[in-house]
């Protein structure tokens, strides 16, 4: 008897994170009730992770690549603008649901008790769906014009993957949590996403921010989400330079060996901060809701 009474727990308590994985089945089915969510009654149904991710490409690479005349500066501009793209679309996707998480599976949470977690989590992976098959076309193009990477690259950009991955979830967990209480989380999510593409080096090159930013181009370089789509272009677009004999500006002073470690460090210090901030405010979820 006292065996049992030790192992009480007290209610609305977990270990956070680690309940995720304990509860893995669960976490699964959330992943497909999501999918299948999203795309009940479509047509299309996951095809329009091509489609999206793809009409993107072509607004932005018309106004910027061709109007603008960025792609006569840029080597392979088209392959440097969808590597960037669907990196920052999957954290932005990530960000955002993950945000709303909590609130819109409110009525599960008010009739059970399970990890809270799980919701931000799933969304996460999710996303992560998204992101495959826009990875499977952002390869075939780079084979298309000669993409050797060597091992350490295609490793830097698993690692990018799950430095954004672990990005997202800390902040997904953080504004998921205050959504609940604030709605104007949302909003706040939405102009981060806002600044996030343009405040990361999907749409322009390194360079130009470098140019005008002078000895303060660290504090550019202190977005995590900057990091890792500087890794993307130079796993993905680097090598398609070499392949055609093209010369460009590829990476910036010092990023694998001081920025890719500090990104790193930020992302997980971050989801530590998110992984506490919603276990001291997911007690009253349910109250709330």
């Amino acid at each position: 008897m006292a065996g049992a009474v030790d192992q009480l727990v007290k209610p609305g308590r977990g270990r956070g994170l680690l309940d995720v994985y304990g509860d893995r089945f669960l976490l699964k089915l959330l992943v497909r009730k999501e999918i299948k969510i999203r795309y009940r009654g479509s047509v299309l149904g996951l095809m329009w992770s091509y489609v999206k991710p793809l009409m993107q490409f072509m607004i932005y690479f018309i106004a910027l690549g061709i109007f603008l005349n960025l792609e006569r500066g840029t080597p392979n501009y088209a392959i440097y603008l969808f590597s960037g793209i669907v990196l920052v679309n999957f954290f932005t996707e990530s960000l955002s649901n993950a945000t709303r998480s909590i609130v819109d599976n409110r009525d599960l949470i008010r009739k059970i008790y399970l990890p809270r977690e799980l919701f931000p989590v799933a969304t996460v992976w999710v996303s992560a769906a998204h992101f495959l098959p826009q990875l499977l076309v952002l390869i075939a193009a780079c084979l298309v014009v000669g993409w050797t990477p060597s091992i350490v690259q295609i490793l830097a950009a698993v690692l990018i993957f799950v430095m954004v991955a672990i990005l997202a979830t800390g902040l997904g967990l953080m504004f998921g949590a205050v959504n609940v209480y604030f709605r104007d989380s949302e909003n706040i999510v939405d102009m981060i996403v806002m600044v996030v593409t343009w405040a990361s080096p999907v749409l322009y090159v390194w360079t130009m921010v470098q140019q005008v930013m002078g000895p303060w181009f660290w504090v550019y370089q202190l977005n995590p989400m900057t990091t890792a789509v500087e890794v993307f272009h130079w796993a993905f677009w680097e090598p398609t330079l070499k392949a055609n004999q093209l010369v460009g500006d590829t990476m910036p002073p010092d990023l694998l060996s001081f920025w890719l470690p500090v990104s790193l460090i930020m992302s997980v210090a971050i989801l530590f901060l998110g992984q506490l901030m919603f276990r001291r405010l997911s007690v009253h979820f349910a109250q709330e809701l």
